[in-house]
C-alpha cells in the first residue's frame, strides 16, 4: 500500500504547524515527526482505524492523532 498526501492535507497541515510554531517551533517539528511516523504505520493495518463519520463510504476511514481526525481512503486496487 502506498500513502499519498493530498494537496488539501498538506495545506491544512501547514496551517496547523504554523499555529503550533507560534508557541514553539520545537513542538511543531516534534508534532510533525510523530505524525509522519504514525501515518507510516497505516499500510500495515489500515482497517484498525474506524470507518469515517464524515463520509458515507466504507473505504474511507478516520485516523485520529492527538485529537485531530484525518480521513483517508483505502484503495485496494
Amino acid at each position: 500500500m502506498q500513502i499519498v498526501r493530498s494537496d488539501k492535507y498538506l495545506f491544512e497541515l501547514d496551517l496547523h504547524l504554523e499555529y503550533i510554531a507560534k508557541d514553539s517551533l520545537n513542538r511543531a517539528l516534534n508534532f510533525l515527526d510523530k505524525l509522519d511516523k504514525a501515518i507510516e504505520t497505516l499500510p500495515d493495518m489500515p482497517y484498525r482505524c474506524r470507518a469515517s463519520h464524515y463520509y458515507d463510504d466504507e473505504h474511507i476511514h478516520d485516523f485520529i492523532f492527538k485529537g485531530y481526525t484525518i480521513p483517508f481512503l483505502i484503495d485496494e486496487s
